[in-house]
């Protein structure tokens, strides 16, 4: 799922808490899809609509200062659905605050299930 459009009130700046700027997400998930290819039943497969909307509210939820903080909750997210085994988040912070001509900043972090159980 790529390009989730949210509005977040994350920043370090007073001005980025504030008046919020838009976030951008990319989500690549992995999960055994063989049960839901035998079944054709959502039942059997990750609900990507509904997931998409969890993470939304996760970025335009309770602001963080740091990106690298956004990513590990959508992570967390995306780790909560029980198929998922492991996922990778990219957030876009588009119209980050740098005195400079940039098309994107972006992080990407990839958690497993394991990675969660500490």
């Amino acid at each position: 799922m790529t390009g989730i459009e949210c509005f977040g009130h994350h920043g370090v700046f007073a001005h980025e808490r504030e008046q919020g700027q838009r976030f951008v997400i990319d989500l690549v998930i992995g999960f055994d899809t063989a049960p839901a290819a035998a079944s054709d039943d959502l039942h059997d497969t990750v609900d990507y609509g509904s997931l998409v909307l969890a993470v939304k509210d996760a970025v335009e939820r309770d602001p963080v200062d740091l990106v690298e903080t956004l990513a590990e909750r959508v992570t967390g997210v995306c780790l909560t659905v029980p198929r998922v085994e492991w996922a990778r988040v990219t957030v876009h912070k588009p119209d980050a605050p740098i005195p400079a001509t940039f098309h994107d900043v972006a992080l990407t972090i990839c958690r497993t299930r394991e990675d969660r159980r500490d």
